[in-house]
């Protein structure tokens, strides 16, 4: 496809901040939610499961860890994908992959079934989507990047908060297989959303740029030199330290609620304010992150988010009743946004365009062992312990160590290159070595033409030409004109009939 040419991400096109780019945003705003709620969002359907095909509720919970680990750990696949064929066909394969999975699921006759089906299938092709869109949407945006990934990161909560209810309504209607099937036809969307990411076009030139102009060399499918950037290196190890933690919360917070005392439905609502909170969160840090004063050290105020994060954690590991948790979901979702807006724009601010393709999919892959280790890990110590402190101390604990590590390693080992000293007197020394050369140059010469003194004035009036119109004038070896024969062909250049006569020693 004609995409993919320009999907190489050195297409020379500056990123227009607007235009089509905000539906390029609206894309990316649905296929972040679709990425990060489906996975919650099927939860809903766990209770019927568990009852149809007789397991317990750990193996239900392997559908959403399958789910998430594919759309983590496909990411090397995604970038050699997107890198070969471009991100809008990518995307349009990844949007049949997800539906074809739910559709597929709907007819499962055991637990097996919907792992593969729902978990891999599934997960593959919102994978498939979640990367490509994050990709077009920092080629189409610039100045106005953290604003935009601000945007589409608040597709998550917004997304959450619609599919969780629909799932509800879908199970008690139609029962979990027609909901399976319906959310199949849902997902298709993605396909819709693949064809608005329109790859940009360069402008095109002359035909004698056109043949000017140098082949540029094949892209890597995966290019593993981002690793020797030590940005990408530091981000990388915090980001993987941050998502044990991050997660945690939200997955325990409700069971957490139960634990004092409270019912069901008042329990839920904690990630009902928690994402209400979330959908701002995002879109506002998003501002702030693009201010003039603010951009140059992005890094920083999302250490600052994590820090925030990890001591929310800390403090809400304290809650006794059910107004300081509702309190703890105010902040959580305030730095849980904070954090879901800046973490791409961070890996796009130190790695570019160029290699975002590839970054983002080792990030992603990195990520993917810490997720299947983070929440399992939590579960295991609240069954030693029976007790929802150590849970949220732990997260809270994970997350404080990422951006400490962030921030320092940052301030320790990103320096700014030493200015060089004095690069302008290094430039009038090379001219002045230019012009010596030239003057040196000249009497040799006029030696070699046998034009003595008059050789060198002729060398001065030479330089001198060539100063005033930046044109070196050249005589023929063969030919030796003195002063004397250049003042009398001057003069007689004008006839007295108004003829002009070129002088013979201008040959």
């Amino acid at each position: 496809m004609g995409g993919a040419v320009v999907d190489t991400g050195d297409s020379g096109v500056k990123a227009p901040d607007g235009g089509w780019g905000w539906a390029v945003l609206f894309g990316c705003f649905v296929i972040t939610g679709f990425s990060y709620a489906f996975p919650k969002a099927v939860s809903v359907f766990f209770k019927e499961l568990i009852r149809e095909f007789g397991v317990g509720y750990s193996d239900t919970a392997w559908i959403s860890s399958i789910l998430l680990a594919m759309l983590y750990g496909s990411g090397p696949i995604c970038s050699i994908l997107v890198n070969r064929f471009g991100c809008r066909p990518v995307m349009m394969v990844g949007g049949l992959f997800a539906s074809l999975g739910m559709i597929l699921a709907s007819f499962a006759t055991n637990i097996i079934h919907i792992y593969i089906c729902t978990g891999v299938i599934t997960g593959l092709g919102l994978a498939l989507n979640f990367q490509p869109s994050l990709i077009m949407l920092n080629r189409y945006f610039s100045e106005k990047r953290p604003l935009a990934n601000g945007l589409a990161a608040a597709g998550s909560p917004v997304a959450l908060c619609c599919l969780s209810p629909l799932g509800q309504v879908l199970q008690y209607k139609y029962g979990w297989r027609g909901g399976f099937l319906i959310l199949g036809g849902i997902l298709l969307n993605c396909c819709a959303c693949g064809a608005l990411m329109r790859p940009l076009i360069a402008p095109k030139t002359s035909e004698v740029d056109e043949k000017e102009t140098k082949p540029k060399p094949k892209p890597k499918l995966l290019d593993f030199t981002v690793f020797r950037d030590r940005g990408f290196l530091i981000y990388t190890v915090a980001a993987a330290i941050m998502v044990l933690g991050l997660f945690v919360p939200p997955v325990f917070v409700v069971s957490y609620a139960k634990e004092l005392g409270n019912e069901d439905t008042k329990s839920a609502l904690l990630l009902t304010i928690l994402g209400f909170i979330d959908i701002f969160a995002r879109p506002t840090c998003g501002i702030i992150a693009g201010l003039k004063w603010v951009r140059p050290r992005c890094v920083y105020l999302f250490s600052f988010a994590m820090i925030f994060n990890g001591i929310t954690d800390l403090i809400g590991s304290m809650a006794k009743d059910y107004p300081s948790l509702v309190v703890f979901c105010i902040f959580f979702g305030i730095s849980y946004g904070m954090v879901g807006a800046l973490q791409f724009e961070v890996l796009m601010a130190i790695v570019g365009t160029e290699k975002f393709s590839s970054a983002i999919g080792l990030v992603l892959l990195v990520e993917a062992f810490a997720v299947l280790v983070g929440p399992p890990g939590a579960g295991r110590l609240l069954d030693a312990t029976n007790n929802y402190m150590f849970v949220f101390l732990l997260a809270g604990c994970e997350v404080v160590l990422s951006a400490l590590v962030l921030a320092i390693c940052n301030m320790l080992f990103i320096k700014r290159k030493p200015e060089q000293p004095d690069p302008p007197a290094k430039m009038e020394m090379a001219i002045i070595d230019t012009e010596m050369d030239e003057l040196n140059k000249a009497p040799k010469n006029d030696q070699d033409n046998g034009g003595g003194e008059n050789g060198k004035k002729q060398a001065v009036e030479q330089e001198a030409m060539t100063k005033s119109d930046d044109k070196r004038v050249e005589e023929p070896e063969s030919i030796g004109t003195d002063s004397i024969e250049v003042e009398t062909d001057s003069k007689n250049v004008t006839e007295p009939n108004g003829v002009v006569v070129e002088p013979e020693s201008s040959l």
